[in-house]
């Protein structure tokens, strides 16, 4: 699960199955909290308990968990994929002429019940992650247009989906749909508290809103005093404060970072925050990448300090540290600091040892 820094209404990102160290929806909440019982948040994401879930899956900055009451500021999104105004062009075609394949797929979920793209025939495609066969794009698309949700993951991570009336609590389907603008706006209300400062891209891109509709968003924030516009030194572009940011005296704590986390997904905004560039590697070949495959950036207070390449031997209950990299102006006490967040990461994953390695 992704939680910003800030209250965020991004809660977590699902789009990424690796699971080299954790699954990624679970790191952030551990960077906030430390140790943590993972199964709460399971409940909370995908619980068979109505009363214990707190979240849905849908598609902010990507596909990610969220707080029901997010549910009417994205039934814009779900209506503009189901006229195939969005998504992905593989999938817009069954908006149009593919649609009833959708809905043959659709009927079978609500007579049956929940259903994973594995149940049917030719569910899975032959070209890995990315390589979807018919159906589960056609669940895809139902997915994005809001005519099926997540009603649980199975242990391999696989989405089981249902309709949302089966899965999302009366009270929430229920209540009204606000304007496509009106939902914008208050979508750019909550990025801004969730950043505290940001450019106009920076709210845009939280929950990948066109540039027209925040351009007209951010106007009508800052006429009505949410927004507060301010100059950043060394920033070329304007930047807005949210009216409720906190100002603290000083910023005090350390967590490792998810690559997916709300501090850094956006690669631009880090780098001119922090001076940090940072890129995942787990698509570059071994030989070309620079900090390894799965890096966590170190939050050291308010700065970037190091990264280091982690993965879980759960066979050998061991946290491998393959590689570390400190940044050059990195504090003399960063190893001390990071050396105590591996030794809280290794007992939230149960386990025992902590292994150093170098390339």
């Amino acid at each position: 699960m992704v939680i910003s820094a800030a209250p965020s209404s991004a809660w977590g990102s699902t789009r990424s199955s690796v699971n080299v160290l954790a699954r990624a929806h679970y790191l952030p909440a551990f960077s906030r909290l430390g140790v943590y019982d993972r199964q709460l948040l399971d409940r909370a994401a995908w619980g068979r308990n109505k009363r214990e879930r707190r979240l849905f899956e849908y598609w902010a900055h990507e596909a990610s968990l969220l707080p029901f009451d997010l549910h009417p500021l994205l039934r814009w999104r779900m209506a503009a994929a189901d006229r195939g105004e969005i998504g992905w062009r593989s999938l817009r075609a069954f908006a149009g002429q593919r649609r009833p394949e959708a809905e043959a797929i659709l009927a079978r979920i609500r007579m049956e019940g929940p259903l994973a793209a594995s149940d049917f025939d030719q569910g899975k495609g032959n070209g890995g992650w990315w390589g979807w066969g018919h159906t589960k794009q056609a669940l895809e698309w139902l997915f994005w247009a809001g005519h099926i949700t997540t009603a649980t993951r199975r242990v391999s991570f696989e989405r089981v989906y249902d309709i949302p009336e089966r899965v999302i609590p009366p009270a929430i389907l229920t209540l009204p749909t606000p304007a496509e603008a009106e939902a914008k706006r208050a979508l750019v209300a909550l990025a801004a508290g969730a950043l505290g400062i940001a450019t106009e891209a920076d709210l845009r891109d939280y929950f990948r809103l066109d540039p027209a509709s925040t351009a007209t968003a951010v106007k009508e924030l800052v006429e009505d005093g949410v927004l507060v516009p301010v100059s950043v030194q060394g920033w070329s572009r304007p930047a807005y404060l949210h009216r409720e940011a906190r100002w603290p005296r000083r910023i005090e704590g350390q967590a490792l970072l998810a690559p997916f986390d709300p501090l850094i997904w956006h690669r631009g905004r880090a780098e001119r925050l922090f001076g940090f560039r940072y890129r995942i590697e787990i698509y570059t070949p071994a030989e070309k990448r620079t900090h390894g495959y799965y890096v966590l950036p170190f939050l050291l207070d308010d700065r970037l300090v190091a990264r280091v390449d982690l993965k879980a031997d759960r066979r050998h209950s061991r946290l491998l540290v393959q590689a570390t990299t400190l940044e050059p102006d990195a504090p003399a006490e960063t190893s001390e600091w990071l050396e105590n967040e591996l030794q809280l990461m290794a007992k939230w994953l149960d386990l025992e040892t902590i292994d150093h390695r170098h390339r």
